[in-house]
């Protein structure tokens, strides 16, 4: 068969045939050590988590008492003006005041160390709870400071949402019970929202966080047009086969392998992949003590106790993405890290192919692979993100009705706490320093990993603060991913399906 040589429909293409050439979107990147904890010999856990409180009391105070004041300094009833007392316990009965401190809800069904200890005789532990919530209404809410507790009833706190840890002011009158009866409530709010890229150049800083772009006539560095930040949670790697082609097809995807042509050059514009925890799946029960007196050691090392599977189809996962993109991985509750908050970053020698990207030991520039803090927060494409693994929504979830994931993150940034049930019912480090859970600038992205379903919605702050909350799927359940604009901060879901066959 002869080929007419000068034949352009031919199935292979001409050799001067030019394709495009797509590169990566280039990513901004200025992490902060916001919940990096002190190393090896300074790091101590002798002194008493009590002092959390009164460290979060004594930088949130002031606040929320400037934000009662202004708010309630002509509020009066029946000709009597309402009163600041400066202590819970100065609170005196059948006077109009107002009084701030920490909330603590006093819940039979919460854990108590103490009952754990004495009930030694148990077999076995019990469950964890769903909820805290008492079905015979036997919860308190109280209000505390360094002076004492008072019992806090009232409509007003039926309607609010209140977990252990949150500073809060109330105004009301003590009732003859000795309860405190509240009138009103008043919550910290949004802090200060810094400005886009103040932190990489304050010339070049775009007023209230706006999305728009730089004019070429101002003063300073223009800034590119920006891509998308790739976030997932919850891949949940075990090593088997059964989470290989999904995962496949996420790695795909990502590296424009999976992709038709016109959908190639959307992908390049994913700029950073961010991994919000529970990468590996929950380890298996331990082995009982018969088990291991039958089990042969060598070394005293027992290599059936330990699973290397899914670490290191996690690096593989890893390496195989970072000549193409950035990747910062956040630890999570399944993860090798430390269990109590802030999980420290995953150890580099976890990845032994992944950690030739990530920064050397001394570095002040982050590495391509950033193994970071949970909770973290850092600047991407100017933007400031915070960011958690799901532990503090799922303890403040266990406190309340219903399950607004969406709510109790806002209500997170209102109480200006990211995790206000540590140390209470949510294992954490003893700080005595500082409360670095404290969130003292707004955010202008707070998203959560490991939730139940995606999730978004904008909210606004006293001072035109606006922050764009994301709850992140678990990927090996859903298959989704979610990608956010760093122009417009709007994200969308890209969701990845096998399909199983016709169930019979």
């Amino acid at each position: 068969m002869d080929i007419d040589e000068n034949d352009t429909q031919s199935l292979l293409g001409t050799r001067d045939e030019e394709y495009p050439v797509l590169e990566r979107q280039p990513s901004y990147y200025n992490p902060l050590k916001t919940f990096t904890l002190a190393k090896g010999n300074q790091k101590h856990y002798q002194q008493q988590y009590g002092d959390m409180y009164f460290m979060r009391l004594a930088k949130i105070k002031p606040t929320v008492e400037a934000l009662a004041h202004e708010e309630w300094k002509e509020f009066e009833v029946a000709g009597e003006k309402v009163r600041r007392v400066d202590r819970v316990l100065d609170v005196r009965q059948g006077e109009l005041s107002w009084v701030a401190g920490t909330v603590y809800m006093d819940m039979p069904l919460k854990p108590n160390i103490l009952d754990d200890i004495s009930k030694d005789h148990w077999i076995s532990a019990p469950p964890p709870r769903e909820k805290y919530l008492s079905p015979t209404g036997e919860d308190q809410i109280m209000l505390e400071d360094e002076s004492g507790r008072l019992r806090l009833v009232g409509t007003p706190l039926q309607l609010t949402m209140l977990v252990t840890g949150c500073i809060v002011a109330v105004m009301g009158t003590e009732n003859a019970n000795g309860d405190f009866d509240v009138v009103d409530l008043k919550v910290p709010d949004l802090p200060h929202q810094p400005q886009r890229w103040e932190r990489d150049d304050a010339s070049a800083a775009i007023p209230n966080g706006t999305g728009s772009k730089k004019r070429k006539s101002d003063s300073g560095p223009t800034r590119p047009e920006g891509g998308k930040i790739a976030i997932v949670s919850g891949l949940g790697i075990s090593g088997d086969q059964g989470d290989t082609l999904t995962l496949d097809l996420l790695m795909e995807y990502l590296l424009g392998e999976a992709c038709a042509p016109s959908e190639q050059s959307s992908v390049s514009k994913i700029s950073r992949l961010i991994i919000a925890g529970n990468s590996i799946s929950e380890g298996t029960l331990l082995a009982t003590r018969e088990d291991e007196k039958k089990a042969s050691k060598k070394y005293g090392y027992d290599s059936t106790a330990y699973n290397p599977a899914p670490t290191a189809r996690l690096d593989d996962f890893l390496a195989t993405l970072l000549p193409s993109m950035p990747i910062t991985l956040l630890p999570g509750e399944t993860d090798p890290a430390n269990v109590s908050l802030p999980q420290q970053p995953i150890h580099t020698a976890m990845f032994p192919r992944s950690r030739n990207y990530s920064a050397q030991p001394g570095s002040v520039e982050p590495g391509w692979f950033d193994s970071v803090t949970n909770p973290w927060e850092g600047d991407v494409d100017g933007w400031r993100i915070l960011a958690n693994c799901g532990q503090p929504i799922d303890d403040v979830f266990k406190y309340v009705e219903g399950d607004e994931r969406l709510e109790m993150m806002e209500q997170l940034l209102r109480w200006r706490c990211g995790a206000p049930t540590a140390p209470d019912t949510l294992w954490c480090y003893p700080f005595q320093e500082k409360d670095p859970f404290v969130v003292e600038e707004c955010p202008h992205v707070f998203f959560v990993g490991n939730q139940p379903s995606y999730d978004t919605t904008v909210i606004e702050g006293p001072a035109a603060q606006t922050v764009r909350l994301i709850c992140v799927p678990k990927f090996r359940e859903t298959g989704e991913i979610v990608l956010l604009d760093t122009d417009t901060l709007e994200p969308e879901i890209v969701k990845f399906y096998v399909y199983e066959g016709q169930q019979s």
